[in-house]
């Protein structure tokens, strides 16, 4: 019986050992009408995406590429997509062309490497961590998407590379990362807007983090706590590992909760302890976020529109003894600072027919502007460098300091568009 049982041991130790390799994924792609990485798979034409290659350019952006002798260049934006499993991947992008320009985002607008200057003949490679993810929370069950979220980037089976510039793209490596994960949790002014002109800091803070850190944002345009309980908080909590973060920031949405139970000491208080015990007995450390204001000025001053829900968030923070980083307050110096004009440049304000299919101007004073979203970016990793957090160690070491009493002007920020556009704003308020 012993000798039984210790087969049965190693045999299960053994089948363990196997699964765990089969989960290591490397994809490395070599464009160019030539092929100089022989272990690689070579890519001499540029062929759409679909399921049975399981890799190429997508949404229809095949056309714009041109294969050179070693890589590909294209003019306007292209989207490269490679099908792969849930999990976190370390990209790497080989880049070449003197006196040329590239900005490299990923899933749905996640930016990465923003407007990297080739100044050199020499080869320049850029790595960054991605987080791939899709609905299945376990079998029989699944993240309950929207209608709009169904055609979203972040959520499909894929891994998808948008390239936006003139450097030629060499080659690709993808491979599976063993790091830390950032989940994002909130409304509109967090999630990964996939759609031009809308933007929000969650897909820019990637720009600011190392290569030791992944972000998976999950949050959702119209969101409130109420709304993200069940398979949205249920998502993040199956892939939450102990020593992951959490940051948590709502506000915008919850505010429509009406009566008996509901407002900022009720309802919203009681949801966001219930996602901060569930978060810790899993080891993963929670970090609350207080709500970006409005551009909603009274004279030269900001109006409060977010009542009692701030101070709730703060009280809870302090009772649970969890990080809190007040955007409440740090937007509210930098839209203040910026005045009633020049703050329109950080929200979705446009003329008409700026963009394809506009044809009504846009005047919105929630969704920010890419403009914006990365000033939203900085004022939050100017908090975590302000705090106690671990998170603050993930921070990469070129990232500027940054005073929200003194915000950066729209005109000293440029970020190329992405190719999809949309004028129907999202979700919330």
């Amino acid at each position: 019986m012993k000798k039984i049982n210790r087969f049965l041991i190693v045999m299960v130790f053994l089948s363990l050992q196997i699964n765990v390799q089969a989960q290591q994924i490397k994809k490395v792609f070599d464009f160019g009408q030539e092929q100089h990485l022989p272990e690689a798979t070579y890519v001499g034409t540029a062929l759409p995406f679909n399921s049975d290659m399981r890799y190429g350019f997508d949404f229809g952006t095949a056309y714009r590429v041109a294969m050179q002798e070693q890589g590909f260049t294209a003019g306007i934006p292209v989207y490269f997509s490679v099908a792969l499993p849930e999990g976190n991947y370390k990209v790497t992008v080989t880049l070449s062309g003197k006196n040329t320009e590239m900005t490299v985002k990923a899933e749905s607008k996640r930016l990465f490497i923003p407007q990297e200057q080739i100044t050199t003949k020499d080869e320049v490679t850029q790595s960054f961590i991605v987080s791939a993810f899709n609905p299945i929370i376990e079998t029989g069950k699944k993240v309950k998407l929207k209608d709009r979220e169904l055609v979203k980037l972040d959520w499909d089976h894929k891994l998808t590379l948008e390239f936006l510039g003139t450097s030629t793209v060499q080659s690709v490596t993808i491979e599976s990362a063993d790091a830390r994960t950032l989940f994002l949790v909130g409304d509109s002014t967090v999630t990964d807007q996939d759609l031009e002109p809308w933007a929000s800091w969650g897909q820019f803070i990637t720009a600011y983090l190392n290569e030791e850190i992944a972000v998976a944002n999950q949050a959702s345009s119209g969101a409130s706590l109420a709304s993200f309980r069940g398979s949205r908080i249920d998502k993040v909590l199956s892939q939450l590992k102990a020593d992951d973060f959490v940051i948590i920031e709502f506000g915008h949405n919850d505010e429509k909760i009406k009566g008996e139970g509901g407002g900022a000491y009720g309802l919203y208080t009681e949801i966001m302890t219930d996602f901060i015990q569930r978060i810790k007995e899993k080891g993963g450390i929670p970090i609350l976020i207080t709500p970006t204001q409005r551009r909603a000025f009274d004279g030269k001053e900001l109006a409060p529109t977010h009542g009692e829900f701030p101070d709730a968030m703060r009280k809870v923070a302090k009772k649970e003894a969890v990080t809190l980083i007040d955007l409440t307050k740090m937007t509210t110096k930098m839209y203040e600072s910026w005045g009633p004009q020049l703050s329109r440049k950080a929200f979705v304000q446009y003329a008409a027919n700026m963009f394809p299919g506009q044809s009504d101007e846009l005047e919105d004073n929630t969704h920010f502007s890419n403009f914006g979203a990365n000033e939203v970016a900085l004022a939050v990793v100017s908090g975590l460098r302000a705090s106690d957090s671990e998170l603050k160690n993930y921070i990469a070491e070129d990232t500027p300091k940054y005073n929200p009493k003194r915000p950066n002007s729209p005109e000293t920020y440029t970020i190329p568009f992405s190719s999809l556009f949309e004028a129907l704003k999202p979700d919330g308020n």
